[in-house]
């Protein structure tokens, strides 16, 4: 008061007034409104609360209808992931409730083939509620099979190669030797060794996760290939084909499989690591509309927006701003970008189009495709984002 009642103003003081400013004009720039946040929110339940309605109908999807039916499988169980993290986010109370009713119906069990990565996903939403309820007794059906594994490893090659018996399965699949297996399993994994304090979970996902390491990512890209059948294919324009959703399913999995990790355990800096080199690619890759191409190398293969892989690219990179790892200046445009693309995909009914359907490899996707894990992938993103 006495330097304002003087005129004799500081510099100290005529600098604070400019922080000031500039942050009342300039950082409230990088901040959501209360209006966008509320927008998050709208999107996001709107899309839970329609998926949630059609969990038993089928109409909205072109193909492969059986693998949407299992209650135990991939796709019902990467939807659960983004449910658990949207439910969490937003403490809703109906959304935290169908956790709990999706375990107790499936009797908080694995799929049947409980060796394979893809089965073991809904286990995340499993260990969420084990946590929150402190009742480790709901993982158990998870930790027993896990005890198999680890005492039957398999050490075969990650060479992709199709079932022999004509069932449709690689007989590498009993390890990781697809990189959509890195979001399926290891965060379950790590998960379960966090809440048991047994260290030989998160051993397995290391030795297991390297070994995926060392064999699919590209050194070059920095970019994961889906499996070894791609290391020598080259799209219509020939491009290396890296799979937007595949990379989507590394890129979400790290934030999973990251959390799970003490801060003191040396692996959390290398998946930190190679979290951070991802990221770095895939932010070239984004297209003005928000979205990743299908096929991320060659946008103009399939020039269409692709939500799934979209959504996980814009959930992890909303993930790293927020623990720190990424630059907001440098990441909250993309970020923003691939939210808009995203909330623009969702109908005023809620359902999520422009999904591309169960595959291995970029495909054509048509404007009403959606699917369970499209929508997981959507509300991963809302999770985030919403915290931004």
């Amino acid at each position: 008061m006495d330097v304002l009642a003087t005129g004799v103003v500081s510099m100290r003081f005529l600098l604070s007034i400019l922080v000031t400013l500039f942050c009342i004009t300039g950082c409230a720039g990088h901040k959501p409104s209360s209006s966008n946040s509320a927008s998050v929110t709208a999107v996001a339940n709107r899309a839970a609360d329609w998926q949630l309605a059609h969990m038993e109908s089928f109409d909205y999807v072109r193909t492969f209808r059986d693998h949407t039916e299992n209650p135990h499988g991939w796709i019902q169980g990467a939807f659960f992931v983004g449910l658990t993290r949207w439910a969490e986010q937003t403490n809703n109370q109906r959304y935290l409730q169908a956790l709990v009713a999706k375990g107790e119906a499936n009797k908080w069990k694995l799929g049947d083939k409980s060796w394979h990565a893809d089965d073991q996903v809904i286990g995340y939403s499993y260990a969420a509620v084990a946590a929150r309820k402190k009742d480790l007794s709901l993982i158990v059906p998870t930790q027993k099979v896990f005890k198999e594994i680890l005492a039957n490893r398999a050490t075969h090659s990650l060479e992709y190669k199709p079932d022999p018996t004509g069932q449709g399965e690689a007989t590498c699949q009993q390890r990781w030797c697809w990189c959509d297996a890195l979001f399926m399993a290891p965060p379950v994994w790590a998960a379960v060794g966090k809440l048991t304090g047994d260290p030989k979970y998160l051993n397995y996902v290391e030795e297991e996760y390297q070994a995926t390491i060392d064999y699919l990512f590209d050194k070059q890209e920095h970019l994961f290939y889906r499996d070894g059948r791609f290391f020598d294919r080259r799209s219509k324009n020939g491009k290396k084909i890296f799979w937007s959703r595949g990379n989507g399913w590394v890129f979400a999995g790290l934030p999973l499989l990251i959390e799970q990790i003490p801060a003191n355990d040396p692996r959390k800096q290398k998946y930190e690591q190679l979290f951070k080199i991802m990221a770095a690619s895939l932010i070239k890759l984004q297209q003005p509309n928000g979205f990743w191409p299908s096929s991320l190398l060659d946008k103009d293969e399939f020039n269409v927006p692709e939500t799934s892989g979209t959504g996980f690219m814009t959930f992890g990179l909303a993930w790293g701003i927020n623990n720190g790892l990424l630059s907001r200046a440098d990441y909250l445009p993309a970020v923003t970008a691939g939210w808009k693309g995203l909330a623009s995909a969702v109908d005023e009914s809620g359902k999520l189009g422009w999904v591309q359907q169960v595959g291995a490899s970029p495909e054509k996707i048509l404007p009403e495709d959606t699917q369970l894990y499209g929508v997981g992938a959507l509300l991963l993103a809302a999770s985030e984002v919403d915290r931004l």
